[in-house]
């Protein structure tokens, strides 16, 4: 689980160099930005997720039915401040639009999604004890 930790701030990392370097018009007309933006959202999601539901099996803090409750129970032992686990628990609902729906998703909500690392961040920062 350290490999995944470091993975996901190695996405956060390189998610923020690629809000430097493009625009929201450069990923609407450049279909390999598109794809770089949510393919590094959707692996970062994923990390959360598989670190949530690992460290809420290891604990024993009970049988989530969803990944979202993965993060939920993590709140719930105090492990993960309220509002993170909210934030973190938005983009569960997003990783699930990107690998079911990945043709509907609005691009502007995906790169908007770019000023909201700090919640992986501070994620990372709060599990990396349990980890």
């Amino acid at each position: 689980m350290r490999e995944r930790l470091l993975r996901l701030e190695v996405n956060v990392r390189e998610l923020a160099r690629f809000r430097q370097m493009y625009t929201s018009e450069d990923v609407r007309r450049e279909p390999h930005l598109e794809w770089a933006l949510r393919y590094g959202l959707l692996e970062a999601i994923q990390i959360v997720i598989d670190l949530s539901c690992h460290i809420a099996s290891e604990k024993s803090l009970g049988a989530p039915a969803t990944y979202a409750e993965c993060v939920d129970l993590l709140s719930r032992a105090g492990l993960l401040s309220g509002d993170v686990a909210k934030a973190v628990s938005g983009m569960v609902g997003l990783r699930n639009i990107l690998v079911q729906e990945y043709i509907s998703v609005d691009l502007n909500r995906l790169y908007n999604l770019l000023d909201r690392l700090d919640d992986f961040r501070t994620f990372a920062e709060q599990i990396r004890p349990y980890v």
